[in-house]
């Protein structure tokens, strides 16, 4: 069963983390208007996670921890 929020995350095209190294623990990102969808690269059917798009842009710009 398609959804809305899964055709607008297609359509938005999923992106592969910058910070994701090449060992393969990958998460890919697909922003829609209305939600931000994360995902385990290695597994493009499995659950997505999803977030509004000010809690992610939070998320994002939020300073690595030690």
């Amino acid at each position: 069963m398609t959804t809305t929020t899964d055709a607008a995350l297609a359509r938005a095209g999923w992106h592969k983390s910058s910070h994701s190294g090449d060992e393969g623990a990958c998460v890919e990102v697909a922003r829609a208007p209305e939600t931000v969808g994360v995902r385990d690269s290695k597994d493009p059917a499995g659950p997505v996670l999803l977030f509004p798009p000010a809690v992610w842009a939070a998320f994002a710009a939020a300073p690595p921890r030690s």
